[in-house]
């Protein structure tokens, strides 16, 4: 009782402030759930409108056959590249009211509802084979349009719900533990009523049963989401202009990128087991085990729970990168246990319960890790980037135009073709399954084998993180924007550097005396005590591990690969914001001639190749343009194009025509003029750096009138 109420007395002590060293409320914490509640249940009919062969609406209920359906999602990813491209563009570009990402949120489902409603209760009944494949596939891209700006707005905002990884963690298993209510009663309700009506394989489970659903969904995400707040560490600028083609060129050298996406690639064969389940209740036993689904899916998703409340801990205990590759041997145990237990109904679900426990974790660790690379990224860079890693990422999507054949082709070889009655065979049906349990074991591997060579450990993202706190606070410094709670955050991990702190040791014999004393109240009390006081110790320690990167960052200026940055730096600035680098061509061959005997020099090479690249595409971009038709950033012309008054449709058409115009012009400026600007930026920093002495005094000042 004494614990309870302890932790009821933390809750209500930081309902409304984070805990030392946080920054989430748990207020906060509770909307986040509600508002991922929304998410789901909003998105609830959209999700069952796929084009693959184990779909029931597209497949069983209108009809489609799953090589088509290949073809039909290959063609809608080709389509669906150029739009990629503008939705990280935007992601990474605009800022509107409330965030990067939240906004996105509050406009997309209403247009997801829509449409999908629209979708099921088009007359397939009356159509050609032909118009229904044209049909679906029209309706499924005006639907993954909206889709795909909801669904990445949610993936990112969770990426950016906080700084701190562990407590994002912890964040994102508490709210999940909300938010899957939402997949667990509609997991249960709507199966079940669809096998005591029309059938999860008939089009009108889709019409009637599913809209109800999807609008509450709607209703508590608009509620909700606007009480979220998103976390970057950024300089009080605001955001920086990302042109596509830079931003894809410096994603390209992300190594993190390359080993989590190329583990999805190699692996499509995973989930190929996944539909054994459905199959096996909708199909086995003649069907009449049908109804049972929803309540199979009930209990097996119930293993998320217990999955999402252990993560956090296993993934503190274990970190990432091992809690990963654990997940991924236990796959591929489990799917070897399936080979001969597919038969037996309990046995399936045993195993799919004890699947999901495990699968659950990906949720917590995953979004976790793709926060990690993005950080790692902003701090190699300079530059944050959310949206524009998904465009590179279709490359997968490219090598999924020949692996999407895969499965259908294992279909229809099988038998599978626009009848999906032949899986009341048993015959035919357990064939297939011992197929797919293979085909996923191989995938199972294959996906293991690229997060051997992730090494992205807690330590290094603290420092990257660390380090990025420091570079905002040198940045705001000199523009006069510091705050007291941003300047104190990053001097604290600055001094811990130049005083060489060192680790202290975690004592808990101060715990295990608290849990002897006799009186309840005093055994509450000191032992809640001795437990802040290892938790402090542990951050400490955690602190301390990240130090050598932030060390490295503050000498960095001193080290000869900084000093050949500088030195470039000044002569591209001697040049002017807007020079022809006619010598770009000479530049790059000297750069190429330059020593690498060592890593330092190959770094400083590389630097300088780089350099030259930046002059040669601004060459090509001034002589393409000439310097007449430059258009510097002027933000109060979109300002005036925005707030004028128009009196007809053609007005507003010109306007837009001219705001168009003006972006392409500014965007080509920033490119021609990047060189400049990044020199800029590189010597300004190095400026600020030199002040640290001020800041200091600064700190000390703001100490001091605090006590």
């Amino acid at each position: 009782m004494s614990q309870l109420k302890s932790l009821l007395g933390k809750i209500k002590q930081n309902w409304n402030e984070p805990p030392a060293g946080n920054y989430i409320p748990y207020k906060e914490v509770v909307n986040i759930g509600a508002a991922g509640f929304g998410v789901h249940w909003a998105s609830t009919l959209a999700a069952t409108i796929g084009l693959d062969a184990s779909n029931f609406l597209v497949g069983a209920s209108i009809g489609l056959q799953p090589l088509h359906l290949s073809i039909m999602l290959i063609v809608a990813n080709l389509v669906g590249m150029p739009i990629a491209f503008f939705r990280g563009w935007f992601f990474d570009n605009h800022k509107m009211p409330g965030g990067k990402f939240i906004p996105i949120m509050l406009r997309t489902p209403i247009p997801i509802v829509a449409i999908s409603t629209v979708f099921v209760w088009l007359p397939y009944e009356s159509f050609s084979y032909w118009t229904k494949v044209a049909v679906v596939w029209c309706m499924y891209m005006l639907l993954q349009f909206f889709l795909c700006l909801y669904s990445e707005g949610w993936a990112f905002f969770q990426q950016v719900v906080s700084p701190n990884a562990q407590e994002r963690a912890y964040v994102m298993s508490i709210s999940q533990i909300l938010y899957s209510l939402a997949p667990t009663i509609t997991g249960f309700v709507i199966p079940t009523v669809a096998g005591l009506t029309f059938g999860m394989n008939n089009i009108w489970t889709y019409r009637v049963i599913y809209p109800p659903f999807t609008l509450i969904g709607v209703v508590v995400l608009l509620i909700f989401f606007p009480k979220l707040n998103e976390r970057i560490i950024l300089p009080k600028r605001g955001v920086e202009y990302v042109s596509i083609a830079d931003a894809l060129r410096e994603v390209a050298k992300n190594k993190y990128f390359w080993i989590i996406n190329s583990a999805g690639w190699v692996g499509f064969l995973e989930s190929a087991y996944g539909v054994i389940l459905s199959w096996s209740f909708v199909y086995a036993f003649n069907g009449e085990k049908q109804a049972y689904l929803g309540l199979a899916n009930t209990v097996i998703s119930n293993a998320a729970l217990w999955s999402m409340i252990v993560a956090p801990f296993m993934m503190n205990w274990l970190g990432k990168r091992n809690l990963l590759i654990a997940h991924n041997i236990l796959n591929v145990i489990l799917l070897l246990l399936l080979i001969p237990c597919y038969k037996n109904l309990f046995l399936v679900c045993v195993i799919f319960y004890i699947n999901t426990f495990v699968n659950t974790f990906q949720n917590i660790y995953f979004p976790n890790i793709q926060a990690d690379m993005r950080d790692y990224h902003q701090w190699k860079t300079g530059v944050r980037v959310d949206g524009l890693f998904g465009p590179l990422g279709l490359i997968g999507t490219v090598l999924g135009f020949a692996t999407g054949l895969v499965l259908p082709t294992i279909y229809e070889h099988m038998g599978l073709k626009e009848n999906y009655d032949i899986l009341y065979n048993d015959e035919m049906r357990n064939n297939l399954f011992d197929v797919l349990i293979a085909a996923s074991i191989i995938g199972a591997i294959l996906n293991l084998i690229p997060y051997l060579f992730y090494d992205l450990t807690e330590q290094k993202h603290r420092g990257y993180v660390n380090v990025l706190r420091i570079r905002a606070m040198f940045e705001d410094y000199g523009n006069n924007e510091l705050d007291d709670a941003q300047l104190k955050e990053a001097m604290e991990i600055i001094n811990a550097s130049k005083n060489n702190l060192q680790k202290k040791a975690v004592d808990k014999a101060k715990l295990k005396e608290a849990k002897k004393l006799k009186d309840k109240q005093e055994r509450a009390t000191q032992t809640e005590k001795a437990r802040e006081e290892i938790r402090e110790v542990k951050n400490h320690n955690k602190l301390i591990s990240s130090l050598p990167i932030v060390t490295e960052e503050l000498g960095k200026f001193s080290t000869a690969r900084y000093q050949a940055q500088l030195e470039r730096a000044r002569q591209t600035l001697s040049l002017g914001e807007v020079c022809l680098y006619s010598d770009w061509k000479e530049e790059k061959l000297s750069a190429k001639k330059m020593s690498r005997a060592n890593k330092e020099e190959r770094v400083i090479r590389a630097d300088a190749i780089k350099t030259a690249m930046d002059k040669k595409r601004s060459y090509k971009l001034l002589k393409k343009y000439g310097e007449e038709n430059l258009v510097a950033p002027d933000s109060s012309i979109p300002e005036e194009i925005k707030g004028r008054t128009f009196e007809n449709e053609a007005q507003r058409r010109q306007a837009k025509k001219e705001l168009k115009a003006y972006t392409k012009a500014v965007s080509v400026y920033r490119r021609i003029t990047k060189p400049y600007y990044d020199a800029k930026n590189l010597i300004i920093q190095e400026e600020n750096y030199r002040r640290l002495d001020e800041i200091e005094a600064l700190y000390e000042k703001v100490i001091s009138a605090e006590e």
